[in-house]
């Protein structure tokens, strides 16, 4: 049976957006998917984990001096990824019935930094197109620790830091992706997450 997201919850969520523009959560996904994600990605890395690229269309590259992780996107015919992919689509709902964002589809993908790796500081918001309205970051990495690094840090309007945020797992952060600046820390071993955004069908939203 796929958790369902309580009402309670999506208001929450919905109250931070409009007030902060972001939210960290903890217990929004059930631990027993947490544990099933992770063995996914600790099972197939070796083998479906492709490295990242930067921009979009023909200005896609890979550029290892800007990001270093390897990802590998979700499959909706994959139960345990349809399991997650189907808490997202409640955010969507939920979301939308609040705040009328016109959010109306998800992408997702793994992502796998190996010691040293790191992504510096971005926009979410691809050139030439909007269309990614709310980015999410799940984490999925146990026994976390301080000095283990690869810290999700988002800045504010004026490029100080916001929130530094531990990657351990079962931490769900939403933030509007065209508001914050984000990079990831260099990992001192190895971190694994799920990177996600919400996208509408057009620029013209009204959020």
């Amino acid at each position: 049976m796929v958790s369902q997201v309580s009402e309670a919850m999506l208001d929450v969520i919905a109250d931070a957006l409009v007030d902060k523009g972001y939210i960290l959560l903890s217990d929004i996904i059930p631990d027993y998917l947490s544990l099933a994600l992770l063995e996914k990605m600790q099972a197939e890395q070796d083998i479906d984990f492709k490295k990242a690229a930067i921009g979009r269309g023909l200005e896609q590259q890979i550029n290892a001096e800007i990001r270093s992780d390897k990802i590998s996107w979700l499959n909706n015919q994959d139960h345990i990824d349809r399991e997650y992919l189907s808490i997202m689509s409640q955010l969507k709902d939920g979301l939308n019935r609040r705040l009328f964002m016109g959010l109306f589809d998800f992408e997702s993908h793994y992502a796998v930094y190996e010691p040293g790796a790191f992504y510096k500081k971005h926009l979410d918001a691809l050139h030439g197109s909007q269309n990614r309205i709310l980015s999410t970051v799940f984490f999925l990495n146990p026994d976390w620790q301080e000095n283990d690094g690869g810290e999700l840090i988002i800045y504010d309007e004026y490029d100080l830091p916001l929130e530094v945020v531990n990657p351990h797992i079962g931490t769900l952060v939403l933030f509007l992706s065209e508001r914050f600046p984000h990079e990831v820390r260099p990992t001192m071993k190895t971190r694994n997450s799920i990177a996600g955004w919400f996208r509408v069908s057009n620029a013209n939203h009204g959020f």
